[in-house]
């Protein structure tokens, strides 16, 4: 069993074809048990629906959730065509990092028992394993493009799963959980070293990495950037528990000077005073909150805080000392990485700190583990970076998880690096970039910097994704929405007072202008790139992104709300990522559901078609505005039938009829997706106005 923790990500290239395949099966099978194992530190079974943080979702969520992306993962892909139990497919599916447009109110769940998840877990697990033997054998090993890659991505994804949600249980009440030996905690302790600034040579720093690596990376890892950093001066050690606790006891947490205005915002909410996983007992002796047990406080152990706390720190060091402290940029963690290690957890015989779960289930001394005169250049915990994360130069998303990454550069989220005790997979790697928002917890601390280097800051607010900066042109830059709408009033129908489901919203604009009239607005479409574009519209009431005009020649553009008459409109809209053709069950109960290409884009028409009425209340209408360009192989239409031509229209009468009747047909309306200043895809969709028989 010890070896379920020493797992490294498997190479993807090497050995015969059957070896690979055996490869993958170890690390699949291993992956997914690592993950159940670690929900053995409950007590029983009744914890699963607690929730030991306000901003995620119970522990039952994530205990699906990792089986359930294995199968909407290979679903996307094409590389399976059926579902183990769409209820769970659709309920397990979001819920990593709490954007605007995740669900976390438990009155939208009918959690379903352990018992139930524990035997959907079983299931996949075995369709999966079944499809490992099935597939064709990766010849020439696995690459972005291959059926596999989704495979290994579920893996890795699990692997994620199991430093998140033991940092979930770890907030747990301790009442809650059992310490169990396999899970064995770091109890040792020892005078906290003093720490020090020791300098740190500066170069070219080249990050990322090219798309022929022979291991397994997220999609933000690819390209190539390259930062000249300066030299500078890194504290030898990570900050000690015994090292932050000056800053506790010289009132940093009651001093809004050193907090930046969204730290000093959190932390006047929290009212936190010290570190979460800190305890102050009634004597004044401090205790420490491992996974599963408290321990006298270990002060040589790494500090574990969020970012606003280590950038609080770093401000309060900065007037102490009268010189300018603060974190390292991911340049600068690069930098320092590649001046004292050689080698990768690929290539490791033995990790040389406390990492991949080779030593302990819980951080240890920070002067354990010397990486020449520095300590913990990786492993102990993640380091947090005063860089957000953003996209490499070369970047492209992954079709099967386009919102793994793009949800995230927003600005809002900092990377951490090195990887903590529990990091094992592409956790451990050196390419791997992972970022959470500011205030969230991990098993994350940090080391701190010196250096009069301006900080260049990273902006991806404008949206350069040449897959939806069409859809932003279409809805904010053209009439295209006014002119559809303007169709559909004209038969007659509106709005007004109605609660409206707006299919296939893409950026939101259709979703505002409905909502000039309509009650309530819910916008939803299955590409999370274009959800954050509609929620930052709604939030911030403006997006920007910029426009290819030719060749290498680009324009930027800013839209609003104001210069478009929508602001008002803001609060009765809202946007969700959902697969149409596998809706959640709150989505019910709208007097008019308007779908603009939803059958064309939808994985499964005929599945939403089936379904979408269900939605809608006795007397409510459906209007579908499509071209019928059907994507895939299954076509319900434009096709021959019994040898006549059968159509996209005369499929929906035969799909609707029985319960709708067909109020009007609309004249097209023309669809412009500018891909140029002179280069344009059109479509002309096709208007049906339906109504729901009583």
């Amino acid at each position: 069993m010890e070896d379920l923790k020493i797992t490294k990500t498997p190479h993807l290239k090497e050995g015969s074809p059957e070896e690979i395949r055996e490869r993958i099966r170890r690390y699949f099978h291993k992956s997914f048990s690592i993950d159940e194992k670690l929900y053995e530190i409950l007590a029983d079974d009744s914890c699963f629906y607690l929730r030991p943080d306000p901003l995620r979702h119970p522990l039952i969520f994530y205990f699906g959730h990792t089986a359930v992306f294995y199968i909407n993962k290979l679903n996307i892909a094409g590389i399976i065509t059926e579902r183990v139990n769409p209820r769970f497919e659709s309920m397990f599916a979001v819920g990593v990092d709490e954007m605007s447009w995740d669900d976390l109110n438990d009155a939208h769940y009918d959690w379903p028992s352990v018992t139930e998840v524990r035997a959907y877990r079983d299931a996949v697990r075995e369709l999966v394993d079944r499809l490992i033997t099935a597939l064709p054998a990766p010849e020439g090993g696995i690459n972005w493009d291959s059926p596999w890659w989704a495979i290994v991505m579920g893996a890795e994804h699990q692997r994620i799963h199991l430093e998140t949600s033991s940092v979930l249980i770890r907030q747990m009440p301790l009442d809650k959980v059992r310490d169990l030996p396999y899970w064995n905690a770091c109890e040792e302790d020892s005078p906290a070293p003093q720490n020090e600034l020791l300098p740190v040579a500066g170069a070219l720093q080249i990050m990322g990495k090219d798309h022929d690596d022979p291991y397994y990376g997220w999609d933000n890892e690819y390209g190539k950037k390259e930062v000249p950093v300066a030299d500078f001066l890194a504290s030898k050690y990570l900050v000690s528990n015994k090292e932050y606790l000056q800053f506790v006891e010289a009132g940093g947490y009651d001093e809004e000077s050193f907090w930046t205005p969204e730290g000093w915002q959190w932390n006047s909410f929290q009212k936190a005073g010290m570190p979460r996983f800190w305890r102050k007992r009634d004597n004044g002796l401090y205790f420490l909150r491992q996974i599963a047990k408290e321990i006298p406080m270990p002060w040589s152990h790494p500090v574990e805080i969020n970012y606003l706390e280590a950038k609080a720190f770093c401000n309060w060091k900065t007037e102490m000392e009268a010189k300018p402290v603060r974190l390292p940029t991911e340049a600068e963690w690069y930098r320092l990485r590649d001046l004292h290690m050689d080698s990768d957890q690929t290539l490791w015989d033995q990790a040389p700190g406390n990492i991949n779960l080779e030593y302990f289930c819980s951080a240890c001394p920070v002067d354990r583990f010397a990486f020449d005169e520095f300590y913990d250049i990786v492993g102990n915990v993640w380091q947090w970076t005063e860089t957000p994360i953003s996209s490499f130069p070369g970047f492209k998303t992954h079709p099967y998880y386009d919102d793994f990454s793009v949800p995230t550069f927003d600005t809002r989220h900092n990377l951490i690096k090195g990887g903590s005790f529990i990091s094992t997979g592409n956790e451990a790697v050196r390419a791997s970039r992972y970022a959470f928002r500011r205030h969230f917890y991990q098993h994350a601390g940090f080391r701190y910097v010196q250096s009069d280097a301006e900080i260049v800051p990273e902006d991806d607010l404008y949206e350069n994704d040449p897959d939806i900066v069409p859809f932003c042109d279409l809805d904010w830059d053209s009439d295209f929405a006014r002119r559809l709408l303007d169709k559909i009033y004209c038969s007659g129908l509106s709005v007004t007072g109605k609660k409206v489901l707006n299919a296939g919203c893409k950026t939101g604009r259709m979703s505002f202008e409905l909502a000039r009239n309509a009650e309530r607005v819910v916008g939803l479409d299955f590409t999370a790139r274009f959800i954050r574009m509609a929620t930052r519209m709604k939030e911030e009431g403006f997006i920007r992104y910029t426009h290819i005009d030719e060749g290498e020649i680009v324009s930027t553009k800013e839209k609003n709300l104001v210069d478009m008459d929508l602001e008002n409109c803001a609060d009765r809209v809202e946007f969700w990522q959902a697969d149409s053709s596998n809706l959640a069950a709150k989505f019910q109960d709208y007097d008019l559901v308007l779908a603009v290409n939803s059958l064309e884009e939808a994985r499964d028409p005929v599945g939403f078609i089936r379904e979408i009425p269900n939605r809608i209340l006795q007397g409510g209408y459906l209007v579908l505005a499509d071209s019928y360009a059907f994507a895939g192989a299954n076509r319900p239409a434009g096709i021959r039938k019994d040898g006549e031509p059968y159509s996209g229209f005369s499929w929906l009468k035969d799909e609707l009829s029985a319960q709708f009747e067909l109020i009007d047909e609309v004249p097209a309306c023309k669809q412009e997706l500018r891909l140029e200043a002179r280069r344009a895809q059109l479509r002309y969709l096709h208007i049906s106005i339906w109504k729901k028989k009583y």
